[in-house]
């Protein structure tokens, strides 16, 4: 039985700023945050491998061909009572945010999708080969009191060849490495450092009203996690480095996929991440 996480204002110890969820502890990090949206928003429920979690679905998902091989995927999302939910709390600049991967974690798109008046949400994409894919949105409901639903579903879609965009390669211009990796938990550390290629720090703007958008996937079970940095990068002669709040329940292996603006230029670099077991496990 999944348990429905709800926050009250006494609870918030995190703010959500343009740099990122701001503490004055990291190693005492918020169980949620508020938003400059209105509202308080908890942890996500739910990790993109089901399709309902605590009331909401992502229902009638499909996607239709448009011309020169883009297509579009479209869905919506339901609420407790059926109906479309058409009131969000924006989640880093964005009321849904799509991501879409397929099986091997190869290919990875991160989409933020127009809803239509009727509650139906649709963007434009392009994959570089067919094959199984999934569809994960992540977005938080308004709910009765003006709090946020945080949650993650996710659904397979078998897709057919589209138009070849590309697959998540290694970044000639910017690369990532992991300084300290998180052991499974709520408040677990993540520390990346990012570098051009001569391996010299960079001067990191911002992306979605933070320095870095970090989605990672369980490369076994598929389990989904989005992580915010904390603050603004510590800048050093090793590198320009990034520290994240880590809420991740599943020990194991796990792809990021680290996106950065550099030089005005977003970059999505991929990077290979293993989740110790959490304190005192067997």
């Amino acid at each position: 039985m999944t348990v429905r996480r709800r926050l009250t204002a006494v609870a918030v110890l995190g703010v959500l700023a343009a740099t990122g969820c701001t503490t004055d502890d990291p190693g005492q990090v918020a169980a949620g945050h508020s938003h400059a949206g209105g509202g308080i928003v908890s942890m996500a429920v739910g990790d993109g491998t089901r399709v309902s979690e605590v009331g909401y679905t992502l229902s009638d998902l499909q996607v239709r061909e448009r011309p020169r091989g883009i297509g579009e995927v479209r869905f919506r999302i339901e609420g407790h009572d059926g109906g479309p939910v058409t009131d969000y709390v924006e989640e880093q600049t964005k009321e849904l945010h799509l991501y879409v991967v397929n099986d091997a974690l190869t290919v990875f798109r991160h989409l933020h999708p127009t809803r239509a008046a009727d509650g139906t949400w649709s963007a434009p994409f392009d994959v570089p080969d067919a094959g199984a894919y999934r569809v994960v949105a992540e977005f938080v409901a308004k709910d009765e009191g003006g709090n946020g639903d945080h949650v993650v579903l996710g659904r397979p879609l078998a897709l057919p060849p589209g138009d070849p965009g590309d697959t998540v390669a290694e970044d000639r211009v910017v690369g990532v490495t992991v300084s300290q990796a998180p052991d499974a938990g709520p408040n677990g550390l993540l520390r990346l450092v990012v570098r051009d290629a001569q391996r010299r720090p960079v001067d990191l703007g911002t992306y979605l009203g933070t320095y870095g958008h970090v989605t990672g996937f369980n490369t076994r079970t598929g389990a989904m996690v989005h992580l915010h940095p904390l603050d603004a990068p510590d800048v050093t002669e090793d590198g320009s480095e990034l520290t994240f709040h880590a809420d991740i329940e599943q020990a194991g292996d796990y792809r990021l996929f680290v996106q950065v603006r550099v030089d005005g230029f977003l970059h999505t670099v991929p990077v290979e991440l293993t989740v110790g077991p959490a304190a005192g496990s067997a």
